[in-house]
């Protein structure tokens, strides 16, 4: 962990009730502790975990804003971890913190449900940016998106963060949410799969990534559209969403 980073929670530090909850999941005591204490620092509400099952049952007790998830732990892994997570339905942001650098690694921790991978050594600024996305991508909607989003039989509320499938409640977590609604409001156009990973896990990968593919599977999968008559494929070129263009009767 290297420098140090300004305080951007907007949040009284004297109350943790009212900042956000992160929770560190790391075996090593000489990176959790002074990241902890980095995070508090910050104005989070910072906790810790020594290992998979304990980050685990942590998570079952008080759910978090933000998960920063090791991969090298001594019982469960990290990988391992996420994706019981997503398994039992908890839509909380994983950030990976790990030294595993390899871009396989990286392709499964997102493919597995993580929101976002980071490396260590790792500057804390880069992380408390990267945190502070999450948060913001979890809680606030954007100020131009204050109306449903329609396509099909699926429509999806950005101010609520509600999404509907024939009218019933479908649960989504945070990085499905956000890559269904970049669909949704981009409906009628084709969007390469370089371009979603930009404008949704905001990396700029060289060449396409499977990470895309498994994301709209799982979406395809949880709002029933199981011929992709919603999220089309298009060949070489991405995904389309079929329906009305943005600004016209798609959306209400």
């Amino acid at each position: 962990m290297t420098q140090s980073a300004q305080g951007f929670v907007r949040a009284d530090p004297r109350d943790p009730a009212r900042r956000p909850r992160v929770l560190v999941v790391e075996d090593e005591a000489d990176i959790a502790a002074p990241l902890t204490m980095a995070l508090r620092f910050l104005g989070l509400d910072a906790v810790t975990a020594e290992s998979g099952r304990e980050a685990l049952a942590s998570v079952a007790a008080r759910t978090p804003d933000v998960i920063l998830l090791d991969v090298a732990l001594p019982d469960l892994d990290g990988f391992e971890v996420c994706r019981r997570l997503r398994e039992a339905g908890a839509g909380v942001p994983v950030l990976f913190l790990t030294a595993r650098d390899a871009v396989e690694d990286k392709i499964q921790g997102l493919t597995l449900g993580g929101d976002d991978y980071v490396t260590k050594p790792f500057d804390l600024n880069e992380v408390a940016a990267r945190i502070q996305a999450l948060l913001r991508r979890g809680r606030e909607p954007r100020l131009s998106a204050d109306r449903r989003l329609r396509a099909g039989w699926v429509e999806l509320n950005p101010e609520t963060h509600e999404v509907c499938r024939h009218g019933q409640p479908v649960e989504l977590a945070t990085t499905e949410f956000a890559l269904l609604r970049y669909l949704l409001e981009n409906t009628g156009r084709v969007i390469s799969k370089a371009e979603i990973l930009q404008e949704v896990w905001g990396y700029d990968f060289q060449g396409e990534s499977r990470v895309v593919d498994t994301y709209v599977y799982y979406l395809r999968r949880k709002l029933g559209d199981t011929e992709q008559s919603l999220i089309r494929t298009v060949r070489g070129a991405g995904y389309l969403v079929a329906g009305s263009p943005a600004g016209h009767p798609g959306r209400g």
